[in-house]
């Protein structure tokens, strides 16, 4: 037996960044349903967290820790990685926005959207990466955005900080593609989540008008699309997947 063949047969861990609603959560489930054992990871919402945590545990038989940090400050991440012994997905997911004119945007604002959507994948990353090496496997899959390949007038900052998760996600694939580990990224069109909350009904029309399969996309499609990329060839690897119903 294969050292690969080895490890697919143990417990299969998994950590969400992001985990407690929206897209973290339906991924939650879907790796839920496949059987994985469950790091959950969010900034707020501990109740709600703990909620799916319970929830997940009780319904799939798994094992599920909820653990409140931010993954855009290191010593939290670093907290993180000491509850861990063993992970064979990592699904960054964690993520917020920032919708205005560039000059009117506070330094602040840049640096939140920078630590939250791109630093965090750098904390998480490098601490995955050991324990995946161990069994030489391993998939880390990236939520990005459309945004990230053509930019968003009023989202320049979300628009940088996903480029960044775009060119950082297919150069850790080049880097870890001879140890059998794989790197992907989703690029998300417009999704039913509470970071869209911010545009009006009206705004969401004429998103909604825009965009050839005539909906916005749902959580659980992204996540299916997670799942998929776990049971995809082991050769597909570096790459950003776009989910937008053929918008961009």
């Amino acid at each position: 037996m294969t050292q690969k063949e080895t490890a697919s047969c143990n417990p299969k861990y998994a950590l969400v960044t992001g985990a407690s609603r929206g897209i973290g959560c339906a991924v939650a489930e879907a790796l839920a349903r496949e059987g994985y054992h469950l790091y959950l990871v969010c900034k707020q919402s501990a109740d709600r967290l703990t909620t799916l945590a319970n929830r997940l545990s009780g319904a799939h038989g798994i094992r599920c820790m909820p653990i409140m940090a931010d993954v855009g400050k290191p010593d939290d991440v670093e907290n993180i990685f000491t509850q861990i012994n063993a992970l064979d997905v990592l699904v960054n997911n964690a993520g917020v926005s920032y919708v205005g004119l560039l000059h009117e945007m506070s330094v602040d604002d840049w640096h939140r959207i920078m630590q939250t959507n791109l630093d965090s994948i750098f904390y998480t990353s490098r601490l995955a990466v050991p324990l995946m090496l161990h069994n030489h496997c391993g998939k880390i899959i990236n939520i990005s955005s459309v945004w990230g390949s053509v930019g968003a007038s009023m989202e320049t900052a979300y628009s940088a900080s996903k480029g960044g998760v775009n060119s950082f996600t297919k150069a850790l694939a080049r880097e870890l593609a001879p140890s059998g580990i794989q790197v992907n990224a989703i690029a998300c069109g417009v999704i039913d989540t509470d970071m869209n909350r911010c545009f009006t009904e009206e705004d969401l029309e004429s998103l909604r008008s825009e965009i050839p399969a005539d909906r916005i996309g749902q959580p659980e499609e992204v996540a299916q699309m997670v799942v998929s990329m776990l049971h995809a060839p082991d050769y597909l690897t570096g790459q950003v997947i776009t989910l937008d119903g053929a918008w961009t």
